[in-house]
């Protein structure tokens, strides 16, 4: 049985959520989210606290309202605080830069590679390595951030290549003669 599913979801001042059928929305200071929820999960709300519950009285649906819980509960966080990855460039002469919608990265290739940043994603380049993604749906901060990671990930000798910030890479001892 899920206990996240037990659990309610407390809505934030200036997020409003609409349910219509097995259509959830909600609209908040970020932006605004859709998701239909699975049949075996029903959504309810009652004043500033959103439940969710399974349709029916099995191990399946249960699960399947845990899911539903944390999909609903990524939405109002994401509609009122938003969601950023950070990530770190490691390398001599690993740059990045971000010219409004397209992010321009120097990652050791005869070429630059340009990354185009989808809609409702901001791409920041604080500093030359680092960048943060930011973004109000939890799941496509975290697409795209993988997707710039996989064009050079960290290499286990050196260290080099575009790692998350909050990432260890473990290090290979180098061959010996």
């Amino acid at each position: 049985m899920s206990r996240i599913a037990k659990a309610p979801i407390n809505l934030p001042k200036g997020t409003d959520i609409t349910i219509n059928g097995q259509h959830v929305t909600v609209k908040g200071g970020k932006g605004s989210l859709e998701l239909n929820v699975h049949e075996l999960a029903k959504v309810s709300v009652d004043g500033d606290v959103v439940t969710v519950t399974p349709a029916e009285e099995s191990k399946a649906a249960w699960a399947m309202a845990g899911t539903m819980r944390s999909l609903v509960n990524n939405m109002v966080v994401g509609c009122s605080e938003g969601f950023t990855k950070k990530l770190q460039l490691i390398g001599v002469g690993y740059r990045a830069q971000a010219k409004g919608s397209t992010l321009s990265l120097s990652l050791g290739f005869s070429h630059p590679v340009d990354y185009p940043v989808p809609a409702g994603i901001t791409v920041e380049t604080p500093s030359q390595t680092e960048i943060v993604v930011t973004g109000s749906d939890k799941q496509v901060v975290g697409q795209v951030a993988s997707e710039i990671r996989a064009y050079r990930p960290p290499e286990p000798y050196k260290g080099k290549g575009v790692r998350y910030a909050d990432e260890h890479v473990v290090r290979k001892e180098a061959k010996k003669k």
